[in-house]
């Protein structure tokens, strides 16, 4: 019998993803990877192992994930060494849960690698702490999809009364509606706002706004999916501790001059 490993592949920048998963790949027979992993990490990939993608696409889904479960399960039964690749931590919005289950479900050994969500991690590079003494002492990860048929009010309330800094993966097709909630459940409208695509990648772009702002000035710039959305008053720390922007302007510069 084979063992799966379910391994964090960070964020997008490539060398934020830890050295444990990093061995992971290198010693996989076969690696399962989802479309937001940066596949660089693939080259570190030991000749002839199986390399199968099975990403997800909004409203278009690669492979289902009940075949993703079943593909994991079938491969460890046939002792193979087994990844399953994640962009950011496997338990954070990931689904590693699940496939956790299925696992168990069939006697399969596994092993956890976390990973460094983008969170964490976008907000970093955007120059924006999710916690500050003087800002934040509480922050919620929240899924950005609406779920139809569910009430939703008590989760708004909580978030906008109970909260400082909210950062809400994949929510830029719901920006509207996200703000109005917050807004009708107490949040001042006010409230700093900053979306952050493609976070920790050379595509990084970061625009910043309010409650009453924000929506009309993500579409007016086109920033779309994957982005991570933080809400809150150390989005305002962004004026002078923003580097990663920085420093890819001046690279840029630097090349044009070269």
């Amino acid at each position: 019998m084979g063992k799966v490993y379910l391994v964090g592949a960070g964020p997008g920048d490539p060398e934020l993803i830890t050295v444990k998963g990093l061995k992971c790949i290198q010693q996989a027979d076969v690696i399962l990877y989802d479309r937001l992993i940066n596949e660089e990490l693939l080259s570190y990939a030991k000749p002839g192992a199986e390399l199968i993608f099975c990403g997800k696409l909004p409203g278009y889904h690669v492979m289902q994930q009940e075949t993703i479960n079943h593909s994991l399960v079938l491969h460890a039964k046939k002792g193979k060494n087994v990844v399953r690749l994640k962009g950011g931590d496997p338990f954070v919005f990931g689904r590693g849960g699940e496939e956790a289950e299925a696992l168990v479900k069939h006697g399969i050994e596994f092993e956890i690698v976390p990973g460094v969500t983008a969170a964490i991690a976008a907000t970093a590079y955007a120059g924006i702490p999710v916690t500050h003494r003087e800002f934040s002492s509480s922050v919620a990860f929240v899924t950005g999809h609406r779920r139809d048929g569910i009430r939703e009010d008590i989760k708004w309330e909580s978030l906008a009364k109970g909260i400082d800094t909210i950062a809400i993966y994949m929510g830029v097709h719901n920006l509207p509606y996200i703000c109005e909630q917050l807004i009708k459940y107490g949040k001042m409208p006010e409230t700093p706002v900053a979306v952050i695509q493609w976070g920790t990648t050379a595509a990084q772009r970061t625009v910043t706004g309010t409650l009453t702002t924000i929506a009309g000035i993500v579409a007016k710039e086109n920033i779309e999916n994957p982005s991570m959305i933080i809400i809150g008053d150390v989005v305002q720390l962004r004026a002078n501790i923003q580097w990663f922007e920085r420093l890819l302007a001046s690279s840029a510069a630097a090349g044009a001059t070269s």
